[in-house]
């Protein structure tokens, strides 16, 4: 067993895993995962802090996308890493 700290509410949780969010704020996450994936298929060469001013987060937000994995730097750009 792990203990976490959500990402979102910063509230500690055990978890078999290491994770990012607690299962509250889990939807939060995706939702705003979602949003970067749509705004990088029609601007494929934003930073992260375009990505960051136009979504209305923080680069911290988008950065720790980063940090998990769930994004890449490809060519100086943010890419979704591919599913297997």
């Amino acid at each position: 067993m792990v203990v976490n700290v959500c990402k979102h509410c910063q509230r500690q949780y055990i978890s078999v895993t290491k994770g990012f969010c607690c299962t509250r704020c889990r939807d939060i996450d995706d939702m705003r995962f979602a949003q970067i994936k749509a705004y990088l298929k029609y601007y494929p060469n934003s930073s992260a802090y375009q990505l960051a001013e136009s979504l209305n987060m923080t680069v911290y937000t988008v950065l720790k996308y980063v940090e998990e994995g769930r994004l890449q730097f490809g060519r100086g750009r943010f890419e979704q890493l591919e599913e297997d």
